[in-house]
C-alpha cells in the first residue's frame, strides 16, 4: 500500500542524502513520491536539478498523477495524494452497457455503420 516516506528524521536524512547522490550520479531530475511536503521543499532547495512531486506538496518544482487517478479510472478509491478531476470510469462503463444493449437489440450495426463493396461478383444477383 501507499505510505508516507520520510516521516522520521533519520528517513528524511537518507531522503536528502540519496537524492543528493542520485543528482551527482548524473541524473537530470528526482521524482519525490509519497514524502512530507517540508521535506519534499527542502530537498528541492538543496537540489539543482528539478524534483517532481506526487503526493510531496507544492515546493516541488514540477507535479506528476496517475492519469488513471485524476481521470476517475480506477472506481471509488482515490489515493490521498491524488485529485480526480472527472469521473471516466463511470462513463466509459455507461458507455460500454449502452453498446451493449444496442449490439444485442440488433440496433447497431445500422445501415450507415455499414460498409458494402461494389465489387459485382460480390453482390446478391
Amino acid at each position: 500500500g501507499y505510505r508516507v516516506q520520510g516521516k522520521s528524521n533519520l528517513e528524511a536524512d537518507k531522503i536528502l542524502e540519496d537524492a543528493l547522490a542520485v543528482q551527482d550520479a548524473g541524473a537530470f531530475s528526482v521524482v519525490l513520491e509519497g514524502v512530507p511536503a517540508e521535506l519534499a521543499e527542502k530537498i528541492t532547495v538543496e537540489l539543482s536539478i528539478p524534483t517532481i512531486g506526487i503526493g510531496a506538496g507544492p515546493g516541488c518544482d514540477g507535479q506528476i498523477q496517475v492519469f488513471h487517478d485524476i481521470l476517475g479510472l480506477y472506481g471509488d478509491f482515490i489515493p490521498k495524494h491524488a485529485k480526480r478531476f472527472t469521473n471516466l470510469g463511470e462513463q466509459i462503463k455507461n458507455s460500454i452497457s449502452r453498446y451493449k444493449r444496442a449490439v444485442e437489440s440488433k440496433e447497431f450495426p445500422a445501415e450507415e455503420h455499414t460498409v458494402y463493396s461494389t465489387h459485382s461478383s460480390l453482390k446478391n444477383n
